[in-house]
């Protein structure tokens, strides 16, 4: 394994794993590793973003309550709302940014400086 650059990753967990990873697709993300004895997926994207997708047990995920975000730094933000169907706002705080929801329900929101 390559020694990884120092950086946060978030872990996001799922229902359903094939369904998280067809989601995170659409946002760029490829699978970086697979480990289904686990249930755990490490994604990447061309950027050098990294997202973690871990199994949850049955029954503990409400889409509906779910709390959990998710915040990803795109330069290709335009290409990426198109991609889930969001469109992109100018936010007061100097970023173009779009927000949609995971499978589950995390919040995942994509943003760059305007």
């Amino acid at each position: 394994m390559t020694e990884p650059a120092p950086a946060a990753v978030a872990i996001v967990a799922c229902s359903d794993l094939a369904a998280s990873e067809a989601f995170y697709a659409r946002l760029g993300f490829t699978v970086a590793s697979r480990y289904p004895a686990h249930g755990y997926l490490i994604l990447a994207n061309a950027d050098g973003a990294s997202l973690h997708l871990t199994l949850a047990p049955s029954g503990w995920l409400d889409p509906a309550r779910n709390p959990f975000g998710v915040y990803l730094y795109a330069s290709d933000v335009d290409t990426l709302a198109a991609a889930v169907g969001a469109s992109v706002e100018h936010k007061p705080w100097g970023l173009r940014e779009f927000a949609v929801s995971d499978p589950d329900g995390t919040l995942i929101r994509v943003g760059w400086p305007s």
